[in-house]
């Protein structure tokens, strides 16, 4: 469907009917799938011939996800995951061996972090960590043995734009791979496999869905690379449920228009902040104001739903800000349509030891708000009068 735009793309790539002629994707809940024949299953189990063998290894209503979801990245194929943390885990098993390096920004998501430092570098594998935006530190750190350069952008929850060009180069000098967690810009906003990335990892549970309702996550990449996912999944099955699949496929459907609807919010709330007396710093990249506006502003195509800011008064003040508010939901997801908010400190980034949030620039007083859908006025109103509790 390349002639088409990515709204059309979003609605009815992938898409085929079944006999009963459904208007809407049809959803398979089945573990299993049956043949007229014991030569026709072996023909299925072998692979020499096309077909369903057990939803582990395919399923429709998955594989329906998995190819609106590439068409819209711009990648030749996706995996989709039961979850983000499980794409995370097929990435790094099915690319890393024993004696590889991985070369990895600070400021990501903390079970990211937790899963690097605990289980990936319990195989031999090297975990090395820079600032996002430090090219040189990119540079210095990426040798001969690493395999894997990993980053977010923006970065959840301080907005950091990385340049994806940039740290591809880089790396493909030395024969890495790029994997970039676009979580925050989805692919509505934001396609770093045409900037340089070979990879795109995607937490599906969050704006894809838009709702909260299920947990999902996809690897996005060219069909080779994409194969050795799926030669993983089949052994160790991390896979996504029909279910969830089928949930995710609607969220697809109105991505573009919730992202311009989440980004006009944040912006107008980002604005209300900068002006706030009670406000020490705001984190959007929408703002002109933010240290990576420009380069925002070339990579994406808008500033997308999440933002934090900072209050004096470390986690009292911040854990006071956040019990005053009404309207929003206390809460580590993000990309609901409706307005969340949590301390990171000691939620999202709870599990990092001291030295690693502040390094990762986590201060007590900083609060992440996921914009949501609700009239502005409303969101803001809620703002003020908890702001004003302190």
């Amino acid at each position: 469907m390349s002639e088409y735009n990515d709204a059309t793309k979003a609605i009815h790539a992938g898409a085929r009917q079944t006999q009963e002629q459904e208007n809407s994707e049809a959803i398979f809940m089945t573990s299993s799938f049956a043949y007229s024949s014991a030569e026709e299953a072996a023909g299925k189990f072998s692979g020499e011939d096309d077909g369903n063998v057990y939803s582990r290894f395919t399923n429709p209503t998955v594989e329906l996800f998995e190819k609106r979801l590439a068409a819209l990245e711009k990648g030749e194929a996706a995996i989709a995951t039961s979850s983000g943390m499980a794409a995370l885990m097929t990435l790094a098993y099915s690319l890393l061996s024993a004696g590889d390096r991985v070369v990895c920004s600070r400021n990501i998501f903390g079970s990211t972090v937790k899963f690097f430092n605990t289980y990936t570098v319990k195989f031999g594998v090297e975990v090395v960590y820079v600032d996002a935006t430090d090219y040189t530190a990119w540079e210095e750190a990426i040798n001969d043995k690493t395999r894997l350069c990993y980053f977010e952008t923006p970065s959840n929850p301080l907005y950091e734009v990385v340049d994806v060009a940039r740290v591809a180069e880089l790396a493909h000098v030395k024969g890495a791979l790029l994997c970039v967690d676009t979580v925050l810009a989805t692919p509505a906003l934001q396609n770093p496999l045409t900037q340089g990335a070979d990879i795109v990892m995607q937490s599906a549970t969050k704006f894809i869905d838009g709702q909260g309702r299920c947990l999902g996550g996809a690897l996005i990449s060219s069909k080779d690379i994409v194969d050795v996912f799926t030669a993983f999944m089949r052994s160790a099955g991390p896979c996504m449920s029909p279910f969830n699949a089928w949930v995710l496929l609607n969220g697809l459907e109105t991505l573009s228009l919730r992202m311009t609807a989440h980004s006009s919010n944040a912006l107008k709330l980002a604005e209300f902040l900068e002006t706030h007396p009670k406000v020490l710093k705001v984190n959007y990249g929408g703002l002109p104001s933010h240290k990576y506006h420009e380069l925002a502003k070339q990579q994406q195509k808008d500033f997308g739903g999440l933002l934090s800011f900072e209050v004096e008064g470390g986690r009292k003040a911040a854990w006071t800000f956040i019990n005053a508010t009404k309207l929003m939901s206390i809460t580590g997801n993000l990309g609901d349509t409706k307005t969340l908010v949590t301390h990171p400190a000691t939620t999202t980034h709870g599990r990092l030891t001291d030295d690693e949030k502040f390094k990762a620039g986590i201060a007590e007083g900083l609060v992440r708000v996921s914009v949501g859908l609700e009239g502005i006025g409303d969101i803001i109103a809620d703002v003020d009068q908890a702001l004003a509790k302190l």
